[in-house]
């Protein structure tokens, strides 16, 4: 693999966004560790992505897609081929009765904006960090709600590398999953079904929910955030702080001790002693409780 060709090459599709060859990628990430791209492309447009996406395809190149990095650990070896970040697109605005929003726009943003437009539903999603891409990858949810109550449909690249549009109800929905995590298809845009509320309501909710996550989330170190998905039944916090993990450590990780389900990056841990950890926590909790706890963050790239 040439990676001076393909930067050239990508330099030339990707006139209006940024390239970048051997980029140190802990930037790019909510937990400041990991390794570096062989090529970081920023695109400023979805045509600017799916002339990548294409360019990948036709040679053999691999190809991740990263949002803000809010919910992935990169690991130290860092990611071969290609990585397209989306934080180059965060349009958002109305349109046909919809909210519509880039893939890269903070889904927080997108949240805030809604409350000025008076619209309710997004309510939940004022403290999710990720991207909009990103929370429809993963069906992002908090506090009762989750990303396919409200989502209408979604421009994406599907697996024959076309722009084309899905609806919602088409999008295979499941706990911390859709569609798009099964791989093949790349959100570019996502468009929300919202209903017109009161302001004062909707921002009464929204400061509720930003307390509630401020109160109790350790928002102060790095974090990929909430690691482990719930158990059914269950509360993977409640199982960690139960098998006495809060405050133990590994190298620069930590499980927090403000929230058991957070693992933090207290001092320039590395992805390793990072992932170490959660595999120790998991190890722990299915010792003491039988409960297997799958993680809820993406883990990428070369050991």
């Amino acid at each position: 693999m040439n990676i001076l060709k393909i930067e050239e090459d990508l330099r030339q599709l990707v006139s209006s966004g940024t390239v970048k060859r051997r980029e140190e990628l802990k930037p790019h990430v909510f937990t400041h560790m990991g390794g570096e791209a062989d090529i970081l492309a920023i695109p400023a447009s979805y045509e600017e992505v799916h002339q990548v996406v294409t360019y990948a395809r036709e040679h053999d190149i691999p190809l991740t897609v990263l949002g803000n990095g809010s919910n992935v650990i990169i690991r130290d070896g860092g990611i071969r081929g290609i990585v397209v970040q989306t934080a180059g697109m965060v349009e958002t605005g109305i349109k046909d009765g919809l909210l519509y929003a880039a893939c890269g726009a903070e889904i927080i943003d997108v949240s805030r904006y809604a409350l000025e437009q008076g619209l309710s539903g997004l309510e939940f999603a004022c403290g999710i960090p990720g991207t909009v891409g990103g929370a429809l990858y993963m069906n992002a949810g908090a506090y009762g709600g989750e990303i396919k109550d409200v989502l209408h449909s979604a421009l994406v690249i599907d697996k024959a590398g076309r722009m084309v549009t899905l609806q919602g109800e088409d999008l295979e929905w499941g706990y911390r999953k859709s569609i798009f995590s099964g791989g093949g298809y790349i959100v570019l845009e996502a468009r929300f079904a919202l209903q017109p509320g009161e302001k004062a309501l909707i921002q009464a909710k929204m400061d509720e929910l930003t307390f509630l996550r401020e109160s109790k989330q350790p928002l102060e170190y790095p974090s990929c955030g909430s690691v482990f998905k719930r158990p059914p039944g269950l509360y993977a916090g409640q199982l960690i702080q139960e098998s006495g993990l809060q405050g133990i450590r590994i190298g620069g990780a930590e499980v927090s001790r403000k929230h058991a389900g957070f693992i933090v990056n207290v001092d320039n841990a590395t992805a390793g002693e990072y992932i170490g950890l959660i595999r120790h926590v998991q190890a722990a909790v299915k010792g003491k409780f039988g409960v297997e706890l799958e993680t809820e963050v993406e883990i990428i790239g070369e050991e």
